[in-house]
């Protein structure tokens, strides 16, 4: 790596909080996912900034992007590409569709039914995709940031299990402070904020930084610590289905992202406790849910109360 990971990682926070103002911790964690090599999930009410968090990301890092925008007709092939006639020489050939860049954006992934939200699972899982016969893989490095309403609004499709597993983090922006909204109001254009941003980084500088984090070192005592956690959300009364081991393999590598904002190379409890609701809280189940309620609030607060339990290794 040319540079420290913590000035890399300072350098491209500051310039996406250029275009999310009053979100800073959101920032940090949406940066962390994607050093961990995770796909983002933001869930919210509309009109709270969670597209131009995905564009500023993608340009902060100076990565390749392309948007979908999720409806009730979309198909498939509309995100993956096809197989094309051409007229002249009578032969097929591939047409690749706007999955093949580096961060995709699927705006309002829960607007289309499950056969789309489907197509991104291989691309999600092994960042390839495979049509016809033939397996396409796809650029490096690669993610996937969907934004998703909330389910009780009209017009939604309840994301499956295995799609939500899918995601690293699910996070919620929230409406800015009332200091920063007003400041928005005064000063913000026609123009959206993330467009006139400039890469302060490279994709070769977010490999790295990925590779820096998986060498971070987990001592037994932490792995312990995340095994500790998953058995206390299984075993948990209001829960019917609690983190599963790839849940946990997920939040290891999530905090293994953390520990590099404090320049360190091993996981503390702190990096886990910081991580933990953003990387289970979508994947437990309350044994309440009711099918399209809104419910990551309530999961978040039980995930919250565990971390205040689990005895913390010294």
């Amino acid at each position: 790596m040319s540079s420290p990971a913590h000035p890399a990682l300072e350098r491209v926070l500051a310039q996406v909080s250029r275009a999310v103002r009053g979100k800073e911790r959101e920032a940090r964690l949406a940066v962390t996912c994607l050093v961990a090599g995770g796909h983002l999930l933001l869930e919210d009410v509309p009109g709270v900034g969670k597209t131009t968090l995905a564009e500023a990301l993608a340009r902060s890092f100076g990565l390749s992007f392309s948007r979908v925008q999720f409806t009730s007709d979309l198909l498939p092939a509309d995100i993956l590409g096809a197989q094309v006639l051409k007229p002249q020489t009578g032969a097929f050939e591939f047409r690749p569709g706007p999955i093949f860049r580096q961060v995709v954006l699927a705006d309002e992934l829960n607007r289309a039914p499950p056969r789309t939200q489907s197509a991104l699972l291989e691309a999600m899982a092994q960042r390839q995709v495979s049509l016809d016969g033939v397996t396409h893989p796809l650029p490096a490095p690669f993610a996937v940031i969907a934004t998703q309403n909330p389910e009780d609004l009209a017009g939604t499709f309840p994301l499956p299990d295995s799609q939500l597993d899918r995601f690293l983090f699910r996070l919620a922006l929230g409406a800015p402070a009332p200091a920063v909204e007003a400041e928005l109001l005064r000063t913000r254009g026609l123009e959206e904020p993330a467009r006139g941003l400039a890469a302060v980084s490279s994709p070769e500088e977010l490999q790295a930084l990925q590779r820096t984090s998986a060498e971070v070192a987990m001592e037994p005592s932490l792995a312990d610590y995340l095994v500790r956690l998953g058995q206390a959300t299984r075993e948990h009364p209001q829960l019917d289905r609690g983190a599963s081991t790839r849940a946990l393999l997920s939040l290891a590598a999530a905090s293994r992202a953390h520990a590099l904002w404090e320049g360190r190379g091993f996981v503390t409890p702190g990096d886990v406790q910081a991580v933990a609701v953003p990387a289970l809280a979508h994947r437990v189940l309350l044994r309440s849910a009711v099918p399209g309620q809104f419910a990551r609030a309530e999961a978040g607060h039980l995930v919250r109360e565990l971390l205040a339990t689990v005895p913390v290794p010294k």
